[in-house]
């Protein structure tokens, strides 16, 4: 890496630090159902949470006008207190949105007027500019969803919303290696093709884990490596929808279905990756970037498992998402490394 790209090269990875940060809370905030609790959006007077009893009860008072509130917690003895709760992690995921703003737009400004970007890279930074502008908006457009008449938004907005987050960070841990490792080399294409399959079906896993989260689907066949009452495939993916394409995008049994299907794919893919890798001479980076890999992608494999398992505890669902945004890291480090 040159000296001057250092400054440059911490900003983004601070970058990729917020967006793992933000995808975190924004985990805990479905798995704790608070999403829907800031019922609108506003730059500046939303930046802080309600700071007296009057702006909470008045917070409150509004939250109650829409669905979530009454056809599910008007009947759960709702109080002021847990709509607090809920409201924190919504805010906090929006505060760390705003936070990871400024921390991209200001340096971003600074390095701009002291040239400290150069051209090639300056164009992605364009690029990610807005795709995290366009984050900002999925996020709101999937919110939406659960303010009309469905008291939780839709599973594919949410599959959105959190794909591009996991899109956005490896985009820029992939600008920041360019900058780390600026030198080009001879690639093996074979090694290279691998990889970017395993991406493929990795981002895929990654869709239908948001629409097994938007669903609620891990809460049902909570059995493994068969589905409920012994069948690799259950009777219930066949009939909760019209036909078989609604059933496995729409459908809780067929989404799970395709989710705990596609593991086997992804693990596949990275097995194969490592075996094939011998048979070659790597670099330390690359050879590291595969063995992680392969660590990681077996530990993703387990924690899905036991989330399965034991039913989506907050804890575990939450350990299963965070595991899955390193093994992004680690697959985004090895696919560079392999071509480049």
């Amino acid at each position: 890496m040159k000296k001057e790209n250092k400054s440059v090269v911490i900003w983004l990875l601070s970058g990729c630090f917020l967006i793992f940060l933000m995808v975190v809370v924004g985990g805990i905030t479905r798995l704790t159902n608070s999403g829907l609790s800031m019922t609108d959006w506003h730059l500046v007077t939303d930046t802080l949470p309600p700071l007296s009893e009057v702006k909470w009860q008045e917070a409150f008072e509004k939250y109650k006008q829409f669905p979530e509130y009454q056809k599910i917690n008007i009947h759960n003895d709702f109080t002021l207190s847990d709509y607090k709760f809920i409201y924190f992690w919504e805010w906090f995921h929006r505060f760390i949105g705003r936070i990871l703003g400024f921390v991209f737009i200001i340096p971003f400004v600074y390095f701009l007027s002291k040239k400290k970007i150069d051209r090639d890279t300056l164009k992605k930074c364009y690029i990610l500019l807005g795709m995290g502008a366009f984050q900002g908006f999925l996020g709101w457009f999937m919110v939406k969803s659960g303010l009309v008449n469905n008291p939780d938004v839709s599973h594919f907005r949410l599959s959105l919303h959190l794909t591009f987050a996991f899109i956005t960070f490896a985009y820029t841990l992939w600008v920041a290696l360019d900058l780390l490792y600026p030198e080009k080399k001879e690639i093996e294409k074979s090694l290279r093709t691998i990889a970017r399959v395993a991406l493929a079906f990795l981002l895929l896993q990654i869709i239908y884990g948001g629409f097994v989260a938007g669903l609620n689907a891990g809460l049902i066949h909570n059995h493994w490596p068969l589905m409920s009452d012994g069948q690799f495939i259950h009777d219930s993916v066949f009939l909760e929808q019209k036909n078989l394409f609604l059933s496995f995008t729409e459908g809780k049994s067929g989404v799970q279905f395709v989710h705990r299907t596609l593991a086997y794919f992804v693990v596949g893919m990275i097995v194969l990756l490592y075996f094939k890798s011998i048979n070659f001479t790597l670099d330390k980076a690359q050879t590291k970037g595969i063995k992680l890999l392969l660590l990681l992608v077996f530990v993703q494999f387990g924690l899905g498992v036991l989330t399965l398992l034991y039913g989506v505890p907050l804890w575990l669902g939450l350990l299963h998402q965070v595991s899955a945004f390193f093994l992004l890291t680690a697959m985004t480090f090895t696919l560079h490394r392999l071509s480049k």
